[in-house]
């Protein structure tokens, strides 16, 4: 089934005797299985989804506040040995358009998120093939060492897989390693779709959902937080979207280690992926919705304004997202698809209030950061 496929009800009238069967669990604060899953985003109004997540919103969040982090994208490197074919961003080791980030830059770029009332860096980069760990370990120690109060949240799970089978280490030692230098908690990226027959079709070279699962669960045990993401349009069909929630699921039942989980839609333009154009917003909030509904055990969904724009992140609040994502001073891999949204602390503000909810900036394990500059 393709998203031309779908054959929702317009209205909560049209409904099958399965939708409201699940639509009826999902009320009761009943998890639900997969087929309830399935009969719920294959088959229900865009209505009946907004009312059944933002219920389970107000069940987890019954307070009328909605939080965003303010941080920083930071993309130490973008030399990447993976050529991942919906990614703009990344070039390859022999392109004269390749660089790594001096300290000198770095240290511009985190004193300037620092002054705007920030709060955290988010460091990503590629599989770089000529770095070794140490250079990442001391990266990692001259940022705790020069800001000690920075909350450094860095290193996808294809990067720490990659490092693992690059330097014949395990996971466990890598994550270690890296918790010892200063890293505080690990971002979700990487995931796209976990489901290895699309990730072999999109990302050949990059880690296997059981593989990106794994390093997750591994940050878990050690005591570390994480995020999981899901950047779903590209070639993957609905029921991945569904194998992915469910696998996601999962490893929280098991570990409890995800903080928030955050979709977004594939941007196409200058990737090697023959999508004409990303998934209109109806499509995304449909997702959304159902993201909130089967994945009970993670707190926070976020919305994605840095690919979907302001208004309709701001109607995610409705659909159960409760958290508006980041700040975001800084952000290169969705631009070099196209999209550039930008938002400043203020309009943040503003976009929460209209939709009648109090704007509370946040650390990355959800702790109220106060004072809350406005710009």
């Amino acid at each position: 089934m393709s998203d031309q496929q779908f054959r929702p009800a317009h209205s909560a009238f049209d409904e099958s005797p399965e939708v409201k069967e699940a639509a009826a669990l999902s009320l009761a604060g009943k998890r639900l299985d997969r087929a309830a899953a399935e009969a719920l985003y294959y088959g229900a109004s865009l209505h009946t989804l907004a009312r059944l997540a933002h219920a389970m919103r107000l069940r987890l969040h019954p307070e009328p506040i909605v939080t965003y982090v303010g941080d920083r994208n930071i993309n130490y490197s973008n030399v990447c040995v993976c050529a991942c074919r919906f990614c703009a961003f990344f070039r390859a080791p022999e392109s004269g358009e390749g660089y790594v980030i001096t300290r000198e830059e770095m240290a511009r770029k985190i004193d300037e998120t620092l002054r705007l009332g920030g709060t955290q860096i988010l460091l990503q980069g590629g599989h770089h093939p000529d770095l070794p760990l140490e250079w990442y370990e001391d990266l990692l120690r001259w940022m705790r060492a020069t800001w000690p109060g920075l909350h450094i949240h860095a290193f996808s799970p294809p990067e720490i897989f990659f490092w693992s089978q690059k330097f014949g280490l395990s996971v466990d030692e890598v994550i270690s390693r890296l918790r010892a230098a200063g890293l505080d908690s690990i971002p979700g990226g990487g995931a796209e779709i976990l489901q290895n027959e699309v990730r072999a079709r999109v990302s050949p070279n990059k880690c296997s959902a059981d593989q990106w699962l794994y390093v997750m669960e591994r940050a878990h045990k050690q005591g570390m937080r994480t995020t999981a993401t899901m950047m779903f349009g590209h070639e993957e069909e609905p029921r991945h979207r569904l194998d992915h929630l469910f696998a996601v699921r999962e490893v929280q039942d098991r570990t409890h280690g995800f903080t928030a989980f955050i979709p977004w839609t594939f941007q196409p333009a200058h990737t090697r992926i023959n999508v004409t154009a990303s998934l209109p917003a109806p499509a995304y909030l449909r997702l959304l919705a159902v993201s909130r509904l089967v994945l009970d055990n993670i707190a926070n969904i976020q919305s994605s304004w840095v690919t979907m724009g302001p208004e309709v992140a701001q109607l995610a609040l409705f659909y159960g997202a409760n958290d508006f994502g980041s700040l975001m001073i800084e952000e290169n891999v969705v631009a070099a698809a196209g999209v550039s949204y930008h938002l400043t602390r203020h309009e943040i503000h503003k976009i929460i209030r209209a939709a009648g909810f109090t704007p509370v900036q946040r650390t990355m394990n959800y702790t109220p950061v106060d004072p809350q500059p406005e710009d």
